[in-house]
């Protein structure tokens, strides 16, 4: 008996994701996070040592990183201790605390970004490059 060409079993079909790490990834080790910093401030990206400092204490998301304004981490003219987030993905608030490396990278970009309470924290990198 034969085989139709039109039977998926016949033809033999790589999977999309074969040989690709799925599933959760493994956590940055404390020398992999010094390596980025070491690299973003060698390179003087003051926006991406900030972000990437903030992305570290907030554990937020990136899209929810990306929609902060200056206001969600500045009250009175200094960085603030905490801050909440109403997460995009899940609808709920969260509260993180920014600590001392990210709120030094935060005030060196702010010198830099300037801005008012309303504007974005982190806007497009094209813009400041």
């Amino acid at each position: 008996m034969g085989h139709s060409d039109l039977d998926p079993a016949v033809h033999e079909r790589r999977p999309w994701n074969a040989g690709q790490n799925i599933g959760p990834k493994r956590p940055l080790k404390p020398r992999d996070i010094w390596a980025i910093r070491f690299y973003l401030d060698e390179h003087r990206r003051l926006r991406d040592r900030a972000l990437f400092d903030l992305a570290i204490d907030s554990k937020l998301r990136g899209c929810d990183l990306v929609k902060l304004r200056i206001g969600d981490v500045v009250s009175g003219g200094s960085i603030r201790n905490r801050s909440t987030v109403i997460q995009q993905k899940t609808g709920r608030p969260v509260q993180f605390e920014i600590m001392t490396e990210a709120r030094k990278s935060l005030t060196s970009w702010l010198e830099r970004r300037r801005g008012n309470p309303h504007d974005f924290l982190f806007p497009s990198r094209v813009d400041y490059l």
